[in-house]
């Protein structure tokens, strides 16, 4: 009897211990959620959910290194200020919204999807050469989907799209092919097809970042 007496006190003991130990473990872990969340939250875009420039270009390079076969895709809305005109800045944003939903979904998990500012998007995924065109009409259907907003209105989209692989651009620098898919997007604007970049887009002169000889154009050369 004496020695079950003895007994549960110290298990009791051994148990609040143990409590009180797990105490500060569990603060640590919600802190580290906490600061985890924060951090995701400061590399993606809060309207859009997608990478911001520098976390999808981090993404795009490590992506990049390890496939051969690989194609960066810029996409650059049309029209989008009317879209904000006629309809108002939510349904702009409503817009953005599903455009980075269509291209998520568009390029699968494992691509680095970004919004590099205002209506310009790129993505980097894994993608053979022999089923370029096919991907690239897909997409260009998909992103001529109208928009239908909360209010039930409908909103018709469209986005101009260009493309660049390191076969045919002939490298596999991430700064050079955004270059050259931002030029034949610009080639390729309002025909409603996308555009593959070739050698010849990479040597489009540009100061500052911007394409030479057209004022008035935004970072990566297309008109405001």
């Amino acid at each position: 009897m004496d020695s079950v007496l003895h007994t549960r006190p110290r298990i009791g003991q051994r148990a609040l211990l143990l409590t009180t130990a797990a105490l500060p473990l569990t603060g640590w872990a919600v802190h580290a959620v906490a600061l985890h969340k924060q951090l995701a939250a400061t590399r993606k875009d809060p309207l859009t959910g997608l990478l911001r420039r520098d976390s999808y270009t981090a993404r795009a390079r490590r992506l990049m290194a390890r496939h051969d076969d690989t194609a960066v895709v810029l996409v650059d809305q049309d029209h989008f200020k009317a879209v904000n005109d006629d309809f108002g800045h939510p349904a702009g944003d409503a817009v953005l919204a599903a455009t980075a939903a269509r291209l998520t979904a568009w390029a699968g998990p494992r691509a680095a999807v970004g919004r590099l500012g205002g209506d310009e998007f790129a993505v980097v995924l894994a993608l053979p050469a022999a089923r370029l065109e096919q991907r690239l009409a897909q997409l260009v259907r998909m992103l001529h989907t109208p928009v239908v907003l909360d209010d039930g209105r409908t909103v018709d989209v469209a986005a101009s799209v260009g493309a660049a692989t390191p076969h045919a651009v002939g490298s596999r620098d991430l700064t050079v092919l955004q270059r050259a898919a931002d030029a034949a997007l610009y080639d390729g604007k309002h025909t409603g097809r996308a555009a593959v970049a070739s050698p010849a887009h990479t040597t489009v002169p540009s100061i500052n970042g911007r394409r030479a000889g057209r004022p008035g154009t935004s970072l990566w050369g297309r008109a405001a």
